[in-house]
């Protein structure tokens, strides 16, 4: 170690990782072994690189400072995660959820990682390296909660109307091509540019994005069960194994994949 200083110069934080919804329900713990998976290969990765000026280190050296710090700060994410759950209203929007997730973080996370490198370094305790350690973690922590909010955020819910309510007007209906005018919605899936209708009178591509129909589709009970598909709920016919995988049969013969974030809440919802 040339220089005991450089690492501190910019000393990154650990992943934020826990599941936005993990405080209403326990998190299953493939979820959770998952994530802590993809920590410490995040951790791994930046050893190898010899991330953030410590490229001088022994390799040995860059994972016995990496991979910990970056597995601890994903069982720090996690429990910030549980005490942010008790405000619902965080988890409507996942990037507001993000935001304030990488905001709680970022501050505990730099007094681990200010003590932890002092201690692999062996020097004495110096304040002044806190705004340059706080800068990095704060990347860090924003890199990192983006991704695990990609891995682990269900798709979005639409709604129908309460009973007894008027019928809601469906603004996507408007956009049904005419062989498909009066057809009953099974499911929507992404090709490419173009989204493919599944309904009662065939199929049919439009232009359109996924996220605006979806949008267009509330007062429909549904749900987005991956990242290209959203599902009428009553077009559900059954659902089967296939590996490790979910799939759900439609009526019409269509199959939508079901991603593993968006199964538990399907299943609590009785979709199968």
């Amino acid at each position: 170690m040339r220089e005991p200083t450089d690492p501190l110069r910019q000393t990154p934080a650990p992943a934020a990782h826990a599941s936005p919804n993990a405080a209403e329900n326990p998190e299953p713990l493939h979820r959770t072994l998952r994530n802590v998976g993809i920590a410490a290969g995040a951790g791994v990765f930046l050893a190898l690189v010899g991330a953030m000026g410590m490229d001088r280190l022994p390799l040995t050296t860059r994972l016995l400072y990496w991979v910990p710090l970056m597995v601890g700060g994903s069982g720090v994410a996690h429990l910030i995660t549980l005490a942010m759950g008790r405000f619902p209203r965080l988890s409507e929007n996942p990037w507001v959820f993000g935001g304030a997730l990488v905001l709680a973080l970022s501050i505990p996370i730099t007094f681990i990682v200010w003590f932890y490198t002092t201690w692999m370094v062996g020097t004495d305790l110096n304040w002044n390296l806190i705004p340059q350690i706080y800068g990095s973690v704060l990347v860090i922590c924003v890199a990192m909660t983006a991704i695990m909010i990609l891995v682990n955020w269900p798709g979005k819910v639409t709604h129908a109307p309460p009973s007894g309510a008027p019928d809601p007007t469906i603004r996507f209906i408007e956009r049904l091509p005419a062989k498909l005018k009066g057809a009953v919605i099974y499911a929507i899936s992404a090709e490419d540019h173009y989204l493919r209708l599944h309904t009662s009178k065939g199929s049919d591509l439009i232009l359109m994005r996924l996220s605006d129909a979806i949008r267009e589709l509330e007062g429909l009970e549904g749900a987005q069960t991956h990242r290209s598909w959203w599902v009428a709920k009553d077009a559900v016919e059954s659902s089967r194994r296939d590996g490790d995988k979910l799939v759900l049969t439609l009526k019409g013969g269509a199959e939508a994949p079901v991603s593993r974030p968006n199964i538990r809440p399907l299943r609590e919802a009785g979709w199968f």
